[in-house]
């Protein structure tokens, strides 16, 4: 249960510009990124109030996530998991090991989640494929 306790505002802050940074300098997930952000700042104060709600129950995130990103062509598994890869080494420095482990199982759902409506949009014929 996210809890306002579990971390600060500025914690949040920080997981989500540090995350994002390493995505827009990373070889696979960079161009993907950067090609579809139009906004960076505007971006990261949804990723802000998106992970605030999660860890801390803030309940600022307005957005449906699923359509924007079914609409991005040529997402695979190997994506995913790249994203879940860099995402977890930048829960790994993070001071707060109790925000690390939320932040991680939370992660790993929603990459899950949008994996399993990605896949589901393009061969609802076939099964998904897990992560």
């Amino acid at each position: 249960m996210p809890s306002p306790d579990l971390c600060t505002e500025a914690e949040v802050h920080d997981l989500v510009h540090t995350f994002y940074a390493s995505v827009r300098n990373h070889a696979q997930l960079g161009p993907i990124f950067n090609a579809h952000v139009r906004d960076w700042d505007r971006h990261l104060a949804t990723m802000v109030d998106f992970w605030s709600g999660a860890l801390r129950g803030t309940a600022r995130f307005r957005g449906t996530p699923m359509p924007k990103h079914v609409a991005l062509p040529g997402l695979s598994a190997d994506l995913f998991r790249q994203w879940l890869t860099l995402f977890q080494a930048t829960t790994a420095t993070l001071p707060n090991a109790a925000m690390a482990e939320r932040a991680n199982d939370l992660a790993e759902r929603v990459a899950a989640s949008l994996w399993y409506g990605y896949q589901m949009s393009r061969q609802a014929e076939s099964l998904p494929q897990e992560l």
